[in-house]
Protein backbone atom coordinates (compact mmCIF):
# COMPACT_ATOMS: atom_id res chain seq x y z
CA UNK A 1 0.00 0.00 0.00
CA UNK A 2 1.45 3.45 -0.95
CA UNK A 3 2.14 6.03 1.77
CA UNK A 4 -0.74 8.43 2.45
CA UNK A 5 0.52 12.01 2.87
CA UNK A 6 -2.13 14.26 4.41
CA UNK A 7 -0.88 17.26 2.44
CA UNK A 8 -1.77 15.62 -0.90
CA UNK A 9 -5.33 14.43 -0.21
CA UNK A 10 -8.66 16.22 -0.29
CA UNK A 11 -9.87 18.12 2.78
CA UNK A 12 -12.62 15.56 3.41
CA UNK A 13 -10.22 12.63 3.30
CA UNK A 14 -7.74 14.60 5.39
CA UNK A 15 -10.33 15.10 8.14
CA UNK A 16 -11.18 11.40 7.99
CA UNK A 17 -7.52 10.41 8.29
CA UNK A 18 -6.96 12.70 11.28
CA UNK A 19 -10.11 11.30 12.89
CA UNK A 20 -8.71 7.78 12.59
CA UNK A 21 -5.38 8.86 14.12
CA UNK A 22 -7.09 10.68 17.00
CA UNK A 23 -9.38 7.70 17.60
CA UNK A 24 -6.39 5.32 17.70
CA UNK A 25 -4.50 7.53 20.16
CA UNK A 26 -7.60 7.92 22.31
CA UNK A 27 -8.12 4.17 22.27
CA UNK A 28 -4.56 3.60 23.47
CA UNK A 29 -5.00 6.19 26.20
CA UNK A 30 -8.22 4.55 27.35
CA UNK A 31 -6.54 1.14 27.36
CA UNK A 32 -3.64 2.39 29.44
CA UNK A 33 -6.06 4.21 31.74
CA UNK A 34 -8.00 1.00 32.28
CA UNK A 35 -4.86 -1.02 32.92
CA UNK A 36 -3.61 1.60 35.36
CA UNK A 37 -6.95 1.76 37.15
CA UNK A 38 -7.41 5.46 36.43
CA UNK A 39 -10.86 4.96 34.86
CA UNK A 40 -12.00 2.25 37.26
CA UNK A 41 -10.88 3.08 40.80
CA UNK A 42 -12.24 -0.21 42.21
CA UNK A 43 -10.50 -2.35 39.61
CA UNK A 44 -7.72 -4.54 40.97
CA UNK A 45 -4.38 -3.21 39.74
CA UNK A 46 -0.77 -4.07 40.61
CA UNK A 47 -0.57 -0.80 42.53
CA UNK A 48 -3.58 -1.65 44.70
CA UNK A 49 -2.21 -5.12 45.36
CA UNK A 50 1.22 -3.89 46.45
CA UNK A 51 -0.34 -1.02 48.42
CA UNK A 52 -2.26 -3.67 50.38
CA UNK A 53 0.96 -5.55 51.16
CA UNK A 54 2.30 -2.26 52.52
CA UNK A 55 -0.87 -1.63 54.52
CA UNK A 56 -0.51 -5.05 56.14
CA UNK A 57 3.19 -4.86 57.07
CA UNK A 58 4.31 -1.27 56.62
CA UNK A 59 6.94 -0.01 54.20
CA UNK A 60 10.53 -1.19 54.46
CA UNK A 61 12.38 0.93 51.88
CA UNK A 62 14.54 -0.97 49.45
CA UNK A 63 13.00 -4.37 50.23
CA UNK A 64 10.72 -6.64 48.26
CA UNK A 65 7.06 -6.18 49.17
CA UNK A 66 6.71 -9.93 49.70
CA UNK A 67 9.36 -12.49 50.61
CA UNK A 68 11.37 -9.55 51.93
CA UNK A 69 13.67 -11.68 54.08
CA UNK A 70 15.93 -14.00 52.13
CA UNK A 71 19.39 -15.12 51.09
CA UNK A 72 21.08 -15.42 47.68
CA UNK A 73 22.41 -18.72 46.35
CA UNK A 74 24.24 -19.77 43.20
CA UNK A 75 24.94 -23.02 41.42
CA UNK A 76 23.84 -24.88 38.32
CA UNK A 77 21.22 -27.20 36.88
CA UNK A 78 22.34 -30.48 35.33
CA UNK A 79 19.78 -31.81 32.87
CA UNK A 80 19.00 -35.52 32.81
CA UNK A 81 17.36 -35.27 29.41
CA UNK A 82 14.15 -36.63 30.89
CA UNK A 83 12.06 -33.59 29.95
CA UNK A 84 13.53 -33.12 26.46
CA UNK A 85 10.72 -35.11 24.85
CA UNK A 86 8.19 -32.62 26.17
CA UNK A 87 10.03 -29.29 25.84
CA UNK A 88 12.57 -27.86 23.39
CA UNK A 89 13.89 -25.51 26.09
CA UNK A 90 17.68 -25.68 25.95
CA UNK A 91 17.86 -26.14 29.70
CA UNK A 92 16.39 -29.66 29.28
CA UNK A 93 18.72 -30.86 26.53
CA UNK A 94 20.49 -34.10 27.57
CA UNK A 95 23.69 -33.34 29.49
CA UNK A 96 23.08 -29.57 29.44
CA UNK A 97 24.59 -27.65 32.39
CA UNK A 98 22.94 -24.28 33.08
CA UNK A 99 24.13 -21.61 35.57
CA UNK A 100 21.56 -20.66 38.22
CA UNK A 101 21.20 -17.69 40.55
CA UNK A 102 18.57 -18.24 43.21
CA UNK A 103 17.07 -16.97 46.41
CA UNK A 104 15.61 -18.66 49.47
CA UNK A 105 13.12 -16.62 51.49
CA UNK A 106 10.15 -16.62 53.83
CA UNK A 107 6.82 -14.96 52.97
CA UNK A 108 5.88 -11.53 54.19
CA UNK A 109 6.90 -7.90 53.82
CA UNK A 110 8.91 -7.65 57.03
CA UNK A 111 12.66 -8.23 56.41
CA UNK A 112 13.21 -8.60 60.16
CA UNK A 113 10.57 -11.28 60.81
CA UNK A 114 11.75 -14.31 62.80
CA UNK A 115 12.24 -17.37 60.60
CA UNK A 116 9.81 -19.27 62.84
CA UNK A 117 6.98 -16.80 62.20
CA UNK A 118 5.65 -18.69 59.17
CA UNK A 119 5.77 -22.36 58.10
CA UNK A 120 6.30 -21.56 54.41
CA UNK A 121 9.67 -21.24 52.66
CA UNK A 122 10.25 -20.18 49.07
CA UNK A 123 12.79 -20.91 46.36
CA UNK A 124 13.24 -18.55 43.39
CA UNK A 125 15.56 -19.40 40.49
CA UNK A 126 16.94 -17.77 37.37
CA UNK A 127 18.37 -20.17 34.80
CA UNK A 128 20.73 -18.42 32.35
CA UNK A 129 20.56 -20.52 29.18
CA UNK A 130 23.54 -20.70 26.84
CA UNK A 131 21.47 -19.25 23.97
CA UNK A 132 20.89 -16.03 25.93
CA UNK A 133 17.36 -16.86 27.05
CA UNK A 134 16.26 -17.07 30.68
CA UNK A 135 13.89 -19.14 32.73
CA UNK A 136 12.71 -17.62 36.01
CA UNK A 137 10.54 -19.40 38.52
CA UNK A 138 9.25 -18.80 42.03
CA UNK A 139 8.17 -21.81 44.11
CA UNK A 140 6.82 -22.37 47.60
CA UNK A 141 7.03 -25.17 50.15
CA UNK A 142 3.33 -25.94 50.05
CA UNK A 143 1.52 -28.21 47.59
CA UNK A 144 -1.47 -25.95 47.01
CA UNK A 145 -2.28 -22.22 46.90
CA UNK A 146 -5.06 -20.76 49.08
CA UNK A 147 -7.05 -19.08 46.27
CA UNK A 148 -7.49 -19.31 42.53
CA UNK A 149 -7.77 -15.69 41.39
CA UNK A 150 -5.97 -12.38 41.96
CA UNK A 151 -9.21 -10.87 43.24
CA UNK A 152 -9.54 -13.54 45.91
CA UNK A 153 -5.90 -13.09 46.90
CA UNK A 154 -6.48 -9.35 47.30
CA UNK A 155 -9.53 -10.07 49.46
CA UNK A 156 -7.39 -12.39 51.56
CA UNK A 157 -4.83 -9.63 52.10
CA UNK A 158 -7.58 -7.21 53.07
CA UNK A 159 -9.03 -9.68 55.56
CA UNK A 160 -5.58 -10.14 57.08
CA UNK A 161 -4.83 -6.44 57.52
CA UNK A 162 -4.01 -5.78 61.19
CA UNK A 163 -6.57 -3.96 63.28
CA UNK A 164 -4.99 -0.70 64.56
CA UNK A 165 -6.40 -1.38 68.01
CA UNK A 166 -4.82 -4.81 68.45
CA UNK A 167 -2.05 -4.94 65.85
CA UNK A 168 -3.48 -8.28 64.71
CA UNK A 169 -5.97 -9.33 62.00
CA UNK A 170 -9.62 -9.25 62.97
CA UNK A 171 -10.71 -12.90 63.45
CA UNK A 172 -14.23 -12.06 62.30
CA UNK A 173 -12.98 -10.68 58.99
CA UNK A 174 -10.78 -13.73 58.42
CA UNK A 175 -13.68 -16.05 59.24
CA UNK A 176 -15.91 -14.18 56.81
CA UNK A 177 -13.28 -14.43 54.10
CA UNK A 178 -12.83 -18.18 54.52
CA UNK A 179 -16.59 -18.69 54.60
CA UNK A 180 -16.88 -16.82 51.30
CA UNK A 181 -13.97 -18.81 49.78
CA UNK A 182 -14.44 -22.54 50.32
CA UNK A 183 -11.65 -23.18 47.81
CA UNK A 184 -9.21 -22.35 50.62
CA UNK A 185 -10.09 -25.61 52.39
CA UNK A 186 -7.16 -27.63 50.96
CA UNK A 187 -4.63 -24.97 51.95
CA UNK A 188 -6.12 -24.58 55.42
CA UNK A 189 -5.96 -28.34 55.94
CA UNK A 190 -2.27 -28.29 55.01
CA UNK A 191 -1.59 -25.24 57.21
CA UNK A 192 -3.07 -26.91 60.31
CA UNK A 193 -0.25 -29.44 60.39
CA UNK A 194 2.56 -27.36 58.83
CA UNK A 195 5.41 -26.35 61.11
CA UNK A 196 8.34 -24.00 60.45
CA UNK A 197 11.23 -26.15 59.25
CA UNK A 198 14.76 -25.81 60.57
CA UNK A 199 16.31 -25.67 57.10
CA UNK A 200 15.73 -24.45 53.56
CA UNK A 201 17.65 -27.53 52.40
CA UNK A 202 15.12 -30.14 53.50
CA UNK A 203 12.06 -28.56 51.87
CA UNK A 204 10.24 -29.45 48.66
CA UNK A 205 9.20 -26.48 46.55
CA UNK A 206 6.15 -26.51 44.24
CA UNK A 207 5.47 -24.32 41.20
CA UNK A 208 1.75 -24.30 42.22
CA UNK A 209 0.76 -22.65 38.91
CA UNK A 210 0.51 -24.77 35.77
CA UNK A 211 2.65 -24.08 32.71
CA UNK A 212 2.88 -25.46 29.18
CA UNK A 213 5.89 -27.36 27.84
CA UNK A 214 6.18 -27.19 24.05
CA UNK A 215 7.86 -30.07 22.24
CA UNK A 216 9.68 -30.22 18.89
CA UNK A 217 6.38 -30.74 17.02
CA UNK A 218 4.80 -27.70 18.65
CA UNK A 219 2.56 -29.83 20.86
CA UNK A 220 1.83 -28.36 24.28
CA UNK A 221 1.93 -30.39 27.47
CA UNK A 222 0.38 -28.95 30.63
CA UNK A 223 2.80 -29.35 33.54
CA UNK A 224 3.55 -28.46 37.11
CA UNK A 225 6.89 -29.03 38.79
CA UNK A 226 8.53 -29.31 42.16
CA UNK A 227 12.03 -29.37 43.56
CA UNK A 228 12.52 -32.46 45.74
CA UNK A 229 15.48 -32.27 48.17
CA UNK A 230 18.18 -34.88 48.53
CA UNK A 231 18.78 -33.62 52.09
CA UNK A 232 16.52 -35.28 54.65
CA UNK A 233 14.64 -33.66 57.50
CA UNK A 234 15.82 -35.14 60.79
CA UNK A 235 12.92 -33.59 62.67
CA UNK A 236 15.09 -31.15 64.57
CA UNK A 237 13.21 -28.22 66.02
CA UNK A 238 13.96 -24.72 64.82
CA UNK A 239 16.36 -22.91 67.19
CA UNK A 240 14.24 -20.78 69.51
CA UNK A 241 17.08 -18.38 70.35
CA UNK A 242 17.99 -17.35 66.77
CA UNK A 243 15.47 -15.44 64.61
CA UNK A 244 17.77 -15.84 61.59
CA UNK A 245 18.57 -19.53 61.85
CA UNK A 246 17.70 -20.44 58.25
CA UNK A 247 20.59 -18.46 56.72
CA UNK A 248 22.97 -19.79 59.39
CA UNK A 249 21.91 -23.38 58.69
CA UNK A 250 22.33 -22.90 54.94
CA UNK A 251 25.82 -21.50 55.43
CA UNK A 252 26.84 -24.43 57.63
CA UNK A 253 25.50 -27.02 55.21
CA UNK A 254 27.21 -25.47 52.19
CA UNK A 255 30.50 -25.39 54.08
CA UNK A 256 30.27 -29.20 54.01
CA UNK A 257 29.39 -29.40 50.30
CA UNK A 258 26.75 -28.59 47.63
CA UNK A 259 23.03 -29.10 48.20
CA UNK A 260 20.87 -30.86 45.61
CA UNK A 261 17.23 -31.03 44.53
CA UNK A 262 15.62 -33.15 41.81
CA UNK A 263 13.41 -31.21 39.38
CA UNK A 264 10.32 -33.39 39.03
CA UNK A 265 7.90 -32.41 36.25
CA UNK A 266 4.32 -33.70 36.43
CA UNK A 267 2.28 -33.92 33.23
CA UNK A 268 -1.46 -33.29 33.36
CA UNK A 269 -4.06 -35.67 32.02
CA UNK A 270 -6.87 -34.27 29.84
CA UNK A 271 -9.34 -32.49 32.07
CA UNK A 272 -6.89 -31.69 34.86
CA UNK A 273 -7.36 -28.03 35.88
CA UNK A 274 -4.63 -25.69 34.69
CA UNK A 275 -6.37 -22.47 35.75
CA UNK A 276 -6.83 -23.25 39.45
CA UNK A 277 -3.82 -23.43 41.80
CA UNK A 278 -6.05 -24.52 44.70
CA UNK A 279 -6.53 -27.98 43.14
CA UNK A 280 -3.88 -30.68 43.30
CA UNK A 281 -3.61 -33.09 40.38
CA UNK A 282 -4.07 -36.80 41.19
CA UNK A 283 -0.97 -38.61 42.43
CA UNK A 284 -0.97 -41.11 39.56
CA UNK A 285 -0.02 -38.53 36.92
CA UNK A 286 3.16 -39.13 34.90
CA UNK A 287 6.19 -37.50 36.52
CA UNK A 288 9.61 -37.20 34.89
CA UNK A 289 12.99 -36.47 36.46
CA UNK A 290 14.21 -33.45 34.49
CA UNK A 291 17.58 -33.12 36.23
CA UNK A 292 19.33 -31.90 39.35
CA UNK A 293 19.63 -28.44 40.84
CA UNK A 294 23.00 -28.05 42.56
CA UNK A 295 23.36 -25.15 45.01
CA UNK A 296 27.04 -24.43 45.63
CA UNK A 297 27.26 -21.10 47.46
CA UNK A 298 25.30 -18.50 49.41
CA UNK A 299 25.63 -14.76 49.91
CA UNK A 300 23.69 -12.11 51.86
CA UNK A 301 20.85 -10.76 49.79
CA UNK A 302 22.06 -7.18 50.23
CA UNK A 303 25.22 -7.82 48.21
CA UNK A 304 24.59 -11.14 46.50
CA UNK A 305 23.79 -11.80 42.83
CA UNK A 306 20.04 -12.22 43.48
CA UNK A 307 19.64 -8.70 44.86
CA UNK A 308 18.42 -6.99 41.70
CA UNK A 309 16.67 -9.93 40.04
CA UNK A 310 12.91 -9.79 39.58
CA UNK A 311 11.89 -13.45 39.75
CA UNK A 312 8.95 -12.95 37.39
CA UNK A 313 7.56 -16.45 36.66
CA UNK A 314 6.43 -15.40 33.19
CA UNK A 315 10.02 -14.86 31.98
CA UNK A 316 10.31 -18.10 30.03
CA UNK A 317 12.52 -19.55 27.29
CA UNK A 318 11.37 -21.14 24.05
CA UNK A 319 9.78 -24.45 24.98
CA UNK A 320 7.97 -23.20 28.10
CA UNK A 321 4.83 -21.04 28.06
CA UNK A 322 2.33 -19.78 30.61
CA UNK A 323 -0.97 -21.59 31.06
CA UNK A 324 -4.43 -20.11 31.49
CA UNK A 325 -3.87 -19.70 35.23
CA UNK A 326 -5.00 -16.11 36.04
CA UNK A 327 -2.48 -15.85 38.88
CA UNK A 328 0.47 -15.83 36.47
CA UNK A 329 -0.10 -12.46 34.72
CA UNK A 330 -1.11 -10.97 38.08
CA UNK A 331 2.11 -12.19 39.69
CA UNK A 332 4.14 -10.73 36.83
CA UNK A 333 2.49 -7.31 37.12
CA UNK A 334 2.74 -7.22 40.92
CA UNK A 335 6.40 -8.28 40.87
CA UNK A 336 7.14 -5.46 38.42
CA UNK A 337 5.45 -2.89 40.65
CA UNK A 338 7.34 -4.14 43.71
CA UNK A 339 10.62 -4.14 41.79
CA UNK A 340 10.18 -0.56 40.63
CA UNK A 341 9.36 0.61 44.14
CA UNK A 342 12.26 -1.06 45.91
CA UNK A 343 14.88 -0.17 43.31
CA UNK A 344 13.84 3.48 43.43
CA UNK A 345 14.12 3.67 47.20
CA UNK A 346 17.07 4.09 49.48
CA UNK A 347 17.15 1.44 52.16
CA UNK A 348 18.26 2.23 55.68
CA UNK A 349 21.98 2.85 55.85
CA UNK A 350 24.19 0.06 57.20
CA UNK A 351 25.07 0.45 60.84
CA UNK A 352 21.87 2.18 61.92
CA UNK A 353 19.56 0.47 64.35
CA UNK A 354 16.81 -1.83 63.17
CA UNK A 355 13.84 -3.02 65.26
CA UNK A 356 15.70 -5.99 66.80
CA UNK A 357 18.79 -3.92 67.60
CA UNK A 358 21.00 -5.38 64.88
CA UNK A 359 22.69 -3.40 62.11
CA UNK A 360 20.57 -2.51 59.10
CA UNK A 361 21.32 -4.33 55.83
CA UNK A 362 22.43 -2.54 52.72
CA UNK A 363 20.16 -1.31 49.97
CA UNK A 364 17.89 -3.30 47.67
CA UNK A 365 17.85 -6.86 49.06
Amino acid sequence: MPDLHLSTVSPARRVGAWALIIAAVAGCALAFGYVGGWLAPQRLTPKRLIDQFQANAGVHPGFRRNHAKGVCVAGHFQSSGGAAAYSVAQVFAPGQRTPVVGRFAIPGSNPYAPDSSVPIRSMALRFALANGQQWRTGMNSMPVFPVATPQAFFAQLQAGQPDPATGKPDPAKLAAFFAAHPETAAFRAWAKTAKPSASFATESYWSLDAFEFVDARGVQHAVRWRMAPESTDDGAAAPAHDPDYLAADLRQRLARGPLRWKLLVTLANPGDPTDDATKVWPADRTTVDAGTLVVESEQPQASGPCRDINYDPTVLPDGIAISDDPLLPARSAAYADSYLRRTSEEAHLPGTARPDGKAQPEARP
